[in-house]
């Protein structure tokens, strides 16, 4: 009996190692590819076809993109108070947005934000101003 007690706690050990592991890889694709990251000039973006984004703490990023099928999965093409379009993180709380943001560059997840692609009520992480 207390070898199959020994068996299955360490059964159950295990389970909890991997979904430990599995929580680190937290993040939609776009997050895992770099979009919203803060950076700078020592800091530069690392994913290709992304550039560092002039806002506050920069913004890791697609510019330019004519809708969501051009941003990573994960993110969307907003057009910019600026007048331009980027791909932003979508997201459901601002800590979505800051997982690769430090607190003074925190970006906030809003909904007022004007999508290329109006679909339903998305919001999207906009970087600090």
């Amino acid at each position: 009996m207390t070898r199959i007690f020994r068996l299955l706690a360490g059964v159950v050990l295990l389970q909890l190692g991997v979904a430990a592991c599995a929580s680190d890889e937290s993040g939609s694709e776009a997050q895992k590819r770099g979009v919203g990251a803060a950076c700078n000039a020592d800091l530069p973006c690392t994913e290709p076809g992304q550039t560092c984004l002039e806002f506050k703490g920069g913004y890791c990023g697609v510019a330019d993109c004519k809708n969501d099928a051009g941003c990573p999965q994960g993110s969307a093409c907003v057009a910019h108070d600026d007048g331009k379009n980027y791909c932003f993180l979508v997201c459901g709380d601002k800590a979505e947005c800051n997982l690769t943001r430090p607190p003074e560059d925190a970006a906030n997840c809003s909904s007022s934000v004007s999508f290329v692609e109006d679909t339903n009520a998305r919001k999207a992480c906009v970087p600090p101003s």
